[in-house]
């Protein structure tokens, strides 16, 4: 892969909590891009892993999950955990993989409003997404083991720290308006 020195940077939103733009380096964009393309092939086996990574890493995190409790499916057997950790993954990873195309993020943009209502209803915090974060980056790992990089490890950590930037924002957004709201 082409080194970075000297490629032209890409800026794409969302923007930073201080404002400014986050700059991306074109070899951050085409290493998201490629690894997206790489664990899409097995996206059904690779977002139960990272659900499973999730879990491991916070293991109350399964109360904010219905389908998770009471139940004696097992994990991996389950179909309503198959099918939102499916969805979660490839939400972020597409999303991720917009990264410097169209202003980016598009993809979440279309649903970012009810993303966020559901969000702020299961009361997610802030702190969470630092866990998905973890759980997101050990899964490209796993999954991805001859190619796991520092570099690619970093082009994964910003992209998805955009995103969840532009989730926490919204929410931010909304839970401020609803105390307004009840404040008069």
């Amino acid at each position: 892969m082409a080194s970075s020195i000297g490629a032209a940077p890409v800026s794409v939103a969302p923007e930073t909590a201080h404002g400014a733009e986050k700059v991306y380096s074109k070899e951050s964009v085409a290493l998201v891009k490629q690894s997206w393309e790489l664990l899409k092939v097995d996206a059904q086996a690779n977002a139960v892993a990272f659900f499973k990574e999730v879990f491991e890493i916070a293991p109350a995190a399964k109360g904010f999950f219905s389908f998770m409790q009471d139940t004696s499916i097992p994990f991996e057997d389950n179909p309503k955990v198959k099918f939102h950790a499916l969805q979660v993954f490839k939400l972020t990873g597409d999303a991720a993989a917009q990264l410097g195309e169209k202003g980016a993020y598009e993809l979440l943009q279309s649903r970012l409003h009810s993303l966020a209502a559901k969000h702020l209803s299961k009361g997610v915090q802030d702190a969470h997404f630092e866990v998905v974060k973890e759980a997101l980056l050990r899964t490209i790992a796993a999954g991805l083991p001859d190619l796991w990089s520092p570099a690619l490890k970093q082009a994964w950590a910003d992209a998805y720290d955009a995103l969840a930037t532009t989730l926490k924002n919204e929410m931010h957004a909304q839970a401020a308006a609803a105390a307004a709201k009840s404040h008069t």
